[in-house]
């Protein structure tokens, strides 16, 4: 019995010692599993991964100093490697050269910019990791900038200053491959170069500028010129080709009349030939009949003269009235072309009148609207009371109308008057007849009395009373 317990208990034992082991064992797996996924490393596309180390030697048996990666992943043993980063970021390096010596010993600024990069070449990749690892962007970008310099100075003293500015491809291109063979031996290369502009302390590129102006502003007059002289000579090309064209229209319309009053002279003759050839007939036919009688024989001569007075009768006649239509209606269109002139003169002539009626129409509108503007303000002056304004108007012309009345008889000239007074006795309201021959012409003038009555105003009594108060007063 005992010895059955203790078999068990040793059992127990041993078992829950065997699943400690396991589960240690599988601790220590995972770890180590941990572990080496932890030392799996990817290289992200904008790094160099440089691993060193402990590496495997080269081919030729020299020991490799570090191992590059771009765009993969590798596995960083544990305690026996280490690995670090280089940014493939672009520098932008400005290089301000000043006081360059080219080779005509001129001195030249060239300010410029430069592009630089790590480069991921196999090999150059190599240099930068022995040459620049662990050195930061600054320091990276100080160390570029003195090469730079360096080699610039280098190509601007092989060139000349005529090359360096007209032919910026060969300059660029020079200045790019010794660049780029310096940067290659830290582990750079060359992305890009920009030369923002190239002087010199002596004006010598200046000048040339403005000689390439001058030379540009003369082929340009010489172009001008060229494409003148080409206009000119086109025209008058152009107006020979039309005087030839227009000379042989008119050349082949001519022959065409030509053709065609020749076709119409053979007719006639053709015409002319048939009528012989028919008078021929007939005298013919009258001698054969004359044997039948000499007054027939007259009387078909008679007819037949008769026709041809008739035949020339109707062909002058119809000359003359094709004639006589060609005028008619040379002067019908002549008769038109003047009666149209006519028309437009008579309608710029009536145009012209009614803007000038017009015109005088708005002037004469403008003065009665003034003369109605100021009597309105001389009815306001008046205390509103037009009578008394048109008054005051009428007494402002007695002056006037007081000359027109002495002018109408200022020019009368009486060289001799003769009155013949018989008895020398007055008339039956006691006057003269001198009296009454003066007072005669002096009714001749408008009485001043009688004007004043048509302006509602009363005359002075020192200048006159009116006859009916005159006769009253003798009553």
């Amino acid at each position: 019995m005992t010895h059955n317990f203790l078999l068990s208990a040793n059992g127990e034992g041993l078992s829950s010692s065997l699943v400690m082991l396991v589960i240690v064992i599988a601790l220590v797996f995972v770890t180590f599993l941990i572990v080496l996924a932890s030392r799996y490393k990817k290289c992200p596309s904008d790094k160099i991964m440089v691993i060193h180390g402990k590496l495997k030697p080269n081919k030729d048996g020299t020991q490799r100093s570090s191992k590059c990666i771009h765009g993969g992943a590798a596995f960083v043993i544990p305690v026996l490697q280490a690995y670090d980063y280089l940014d493939l970021t672009p520098l932008s390096i400005p290089v301000d050269l000043t006081n360059a010596l080219s080779h005509q010993n001129i001195r030249v600024d060239v300010p410029s910019r430069f592009m630089v990069g790590i480069s991921t070449e196999v090999g150059v990749m190599q240099n930068a990791a022995e040459r620049l690892l662990g050195l930061k962007l600054v320091e990276i970008q100080e160390l570029a900038k003195d090469i730079i310099f360096g080699q610039l100075r280098l190509v601007i003293a092989t060139m000349d200053i005529e090359e360096i500015n007209t032919d910026r491809d060969k300059f660029l291109d020079a200045v790019s491959g010794n660049v780029e063979s310096e940067l290659k031996k830290i582990g750079l290369r060359l992305i890009n170069v920009n030369v923002t502009d190239i002087n010199d302390e002596s004006g010598y590129i200046a000048a040339l500028g403005k000689e390439a102006a001058a030379k540009a502003i003369n082929d340009a007059k010489v172009s001008v010129a060229q494409a003148d002289r080409d206009g000119s000579i086109g025209a008058s090309d152009a107006e020979r080709d039309q005087r030839i064209k227009v000379a042989k229209f008119n050349s082949e319309a001519i022959t065409g009349e030509n053709e065609a009053k020749i076709k119409v002279a053979e007719s006639d003759a053709n015409r002319r030939e048939r009528e012989a050839e028919y008078l021929k007939r007939a005298i013919a036919a009258e001698n054969i009949q004359a044997a039948k009688a000499k007054e027939e024989s007259y009387a078909a001569q008679r007819e037949a003269e008769n026709a041809r007075a008739t035949l020339e009768k109707a062909s002058q006649e119809a000359d003359i009235i094709v004639k006589a239509e060609i005028r008619k209606k040379e002067l019908e269109l002549q008769a038109e072309a003047e009666a149209e002139q006519i028309r437009r003169k008579a309608r710029g002539e009536a145009d012209a009148i009614l803007m000038k009626m017009d015109a005088q129409a708005k002037g004469m509108r403008e003065v009665l609207i003034k003369q109605a503007e100021g009597f309105e303000q001389l009815v306001k002056a008046a205390g509103g009371g037009a009578n008394e304004a048109i008054k005051y108007m009428i007494a402002e012309k007695l002056e006037e109308l007081t000359k027109i009345q002495v002018e109408a008889i200022r020019n009368l000239k009486i060289d001799k008057i003769t009155v013949w007074d018989s008895n020398g006795a007055g008339s039956a309201d006691g006057k003269t007849t001198t009296a009454n021959f003066l007072s005669g012409i002096m009714k001749a003038v408008p009485p001043l009395n009688e004007m004043f009555d048509m302006a509602g105003m009363k005359l002075p009594e020192y200048l006159g009373k009116p006859a009916e108060e005159a006769g009253d007063g003798e009553k």
